[in-house]
């Protein structure tokens, strides 16, 4: 079947797009597109109407071309082509018109949308910025605020809303091609509206460029391309037409052939890639309509939230009936938080809460295919739950333990059948965040492992597998680094240095601050626990033991690596006391550090650990890697990741 179909039936022209699996602008398309344009030229149609067949409109451009020298035909001049037509093309658009697809449908003369179109121009995300006149074009039918929004920040928005804004035009109630094609009907009689390069900008607010700029620039990071983005839309407010379409195909051009968009094609196609192992899995994966999870505190609630809002009916045991009840009405707060922040409508959210029943009798759970373990992250505590677990379910009940760091394979050997157990690292907080290291053990069979990869497709999240160490893939890389930033603090560097210097890289927040955040009495009970078995010549910097024995465990006690007495992160000076008594200990002369020099212990402290991992094969890929440190460690993303940027094959 032809990329591009061109069919006449009463006079109108119906150009479909099919290119699956999401209609991607190939130069195939291109191609077909362009000499739809031709034939139905001279064709003596009334109007035309394109859409994208299958499941959705275009999902954007051909990822696989951005990098390579363009070849023609080139998007600007077939999108031209179709503004210039004398007859008015209409967009029909369903569920996915982003990037080069919305740039498509902003070339027609009028589009209209089914309910559940998702219309955006996130080529930010990949490090690039529309190419085709799509910042020209877009503030030409939505207000300038509305531009800026869709262009630097990447997110799509739904039909709604975009009808609403004026991205739209008409908003389909029925048959979307039935619709498109009255519409295109009614354009011909009352003649073909005006394509948008020849419209004036939308009226809207006055927009501070240089505010806006600035603002930006502190959320983008180090990220080059939403800046330019920034730029290509007021050179659109202030420049003539043929220069704003000038200026931008000249800043998508240089961002194409950049090392950030490189390193975010990079991370786009490992995502895809992650869990290659759970794609093979030779196994059907346990049905998970209804899923038990024991323990109902942060990171239980965490998860029988997401299950809730992906559907499942959750059975939620607790140790009594005060603990159970006080896990609903953890998990009700979370729901009824992501209903204010607009995550979730309020009936979906009455609808998911009513899916949830708690208890104390693990004797519920026996018509749950899987049940996940959320207990508190103590062996002792977690081999007595799975002892019940394993005295009530079913034999082919898949039984999954949510931990950080604790050994798997240890937990397994006190069950009957340990082909049955894996390991789930969730990130808190578990309904939000968007990562899952699935931990096979030795003796996790396929079931299990299949089950795994199926969990982190019901909730949306991007699985990793991993396998047995302390900490596995993210936590082990993430303890080598700290422990040597706590090598670099009995060096002569300060905390609030380190953080900064990991904040100039662009990480959202520095290594200190994070566990102040988090609290230092999670690492101090995991440093505790492996003491009796740590080699005595290692080196160990006993900073943080000090500051976790006098109180100082984080935000919560109002001093860790920080004071917060005044309500936010000041410079102590009985830290920097601590640090100078530690380093003397050590025997070691202080000494200042750069924030070159910084960035490049900590990276080369995750490589190094990153290369292990690979070696040992606890990860499969180096693509892996990156993508947990991303994804669950504030890595920034236009950075590729640590394997990446250290150039492992892969």
């Amino acid at each position: 079947m032809a990329d591009v179909a061109v069919n006449i039936r009463d006079r109108l022209g119906w150009v479909t797009i099919d290119n699956p699996p999401v209609n991607a602008l190939g130069r195939a398309v291109r191609q077909g597109l362009q000499d739809a344009v031709l034939h139905l030229r001279d064709a003596g149609v009334r109007a035309v109407v394109l859409s994208g067949a299958g499941r959705g409109f275009v999902a954007g451009a051909d990822i696989r071309e951005l990098g390579q020298p363009p070849v023609a035909p080139f998007l600007p001049d077939v999108l031209a082509a179709i503004s210039d037509s004398t007859v008015p093309w209409v967009a029909a658009m369903n569920g996915l018109a982003l990037g080069g697809g919305l740039e498509v449908a902003m070339a027609c003369h009028a589009r209209i949308a089914s309910p559940d179109t998702k219309l955006g121009l996130p080529e930010v995300n990949i490090g690039i910025i529309p190419g085709s006149g799509g910042t020209v074009r877009l503030p030409r039918l939505v207000p300038m605020a509305t531009a800026i929004k869709l262009a630097t920040g990447g997110k799509p928005i739904g039909a709604q809303e975009a009808l609403e804004t004026g991205l739209i035009d008409r908003l389909a109630t029925g048959d979307l091609l039935a619709e498109a094609a009255a519409m295109a009907n009614e354009l011909a009689a009352t003649g073909r509206p005006d394509p948008a390069l020849l419209r004036d900008l939308v009226a809207g607010e006055a927009i501070d460029w240089s505010a806006q700029e600035a603002q930006l620039r502190r959320r983008s990071r180090g990220a080059q391309a939403p800046l330019e983005a920034l730029a290509s839309l007021r050179c659109a407010a202030q420049e003539p037409v043929d220069l704003a379409l000038a200026g931008e195909r000249d800043r998508f051009l240089r961002l194409a052939a950049s090392d950030e968009a490189a390193a975010l094609r990079h991370v786009f196609f490992a995502e895809r890639a992650a869990g290659r192992a759970l794609k093979q899995a030779d196994a059907a994966a346990a049905d998970l309509s209804s899923v038990g999870v024991i323990g109902g505190g942060t990171m239980g609630a965490g998860i029988a939230t997401a299950l809730l809002l992906a559907g499942a009916q959750v059975r939620l045991i607790e140790r009594d009936a005060t603990a159970a009840a006080a896990a609903r009405a953890r998990v009700a707060e979370t729901i009824a938080a992501s209903v204010r922040r607009g995550a979730v409508a309020a009936s979906g959210g009455e609808s998911a809460l009513a899916l949830l029943r708690t208890g104390t009798d693990y004797a519920a759970l026996t018509d749950c295919p899987l049940v996940i373990e959320a207990v508190f992250e103590d062996m002792d505590i977690k081999r007595e739950v799975f002892a019940k677990l394993d005295a009530v379910m079913p034999a082919e009940a898949v039984l999954a333990t949510n931990t950080s760091y604790l050994d798997v394979d240890e937990l397994a050997r006190t069950t009957r059948d340990p082909a049955r157990i894996l390991g789930l690292h969730f990130f808190s907080p578990a309904h939000v965040m968007k990562l899952l290291e699935v931990v096979r053990g030795e003796a996790t069979g396929a079931r299990a492992l299949a089950t795994g990869g199926a969990l982190a497709r019901l909730l949306g999240k991007i699985p990793v597998v991993a396998g047995v160490c302390d900490g596995f893939i993210g936590n082990r890389i993430m303890a080598s680094y700290r422990r040597d930033c706590e090598f670099m603090l009995e060096e002569g560097a300060l905390p609030h240095e380190i953080d900064a210097a990991m904040q100039a890289f662009g990480f959202a927040m520095g290594i200190h601050a994070v566990q102040d955040m988090s609290g230092l009495d999670i690492a101090w009970a995991w440093r505790r626990a492996r003491a009796a078995h740590r080699d005595p010549s290692e080196r160990y910097a006993h900073i943080a033991d000090r500051l976790c024995a006098a109180g100082r465990l984080g935000r919560k006690a109002g001093k860790g690596w920080y004071d917060y007495s005044s309500g936010k992160a000041e410079i102590d000076p009985e830290v920097t006391r601590i640090l100078e008594e530690e380093s003397a200990r050590a025997g070691r002369t202080r000494k200042a550090f750069t924030k070159q020099e910084i960035m490049e212990r900590i990276l080369s402290t995750m490589q190094r650990a990153g290369q292990a991992v690979l070696d040992e094969g606890i990860a499969e890929t180096p693509g892996d890697i990156d993508v947990v440190m991303i994804t669950g460690y504030g890595f920034p993303r236009h950075r590729g990741g640590p394997m990446y940027m250290a150039g492992t094959p892969g």
